[in-house]
């Protein structure tokens, strides 16, 4: 499986918006991917409700985990632009 470590840029870090058009993104996919705080178990990362449980914040970094490449490629740049703009 395969990881990429990004640093989400929305100034209200996974809330809202922000956590629905990544949810979203992940759902389209149709990958299975999982966010995590490093160091920390992953979670369903289509999930707004489980994304929003996480509490990530504007500057903290989170792990993304899928077995599609091309597709983390894809979410570590959504989440490295700031999504409340």
């Amino acid at each position: 499986m395969a990881e990429r470590t990004v640093v989400v840029a929305s100034k209200v870090g996974l809330h809202a918006r922000p956590a629905m058009l990544f949810t979203q993104a992940v759902a389209d996919s149709g990958a299975q991917v999982t966010i995590s705080r490093p160091g920390d178990s992953g979670v369903d990362a289509s999930s707004i409700l489980y994304v929003m449980g996480l509490g990530v914040g504007n500057g903290e970094e989170v792990v993304l985990s899928s077995d599609d490449e091309a597709v983390l490629d894809r979410l570590v740049a959504l989440l490295s632009t700031d999504l409340d703009a």
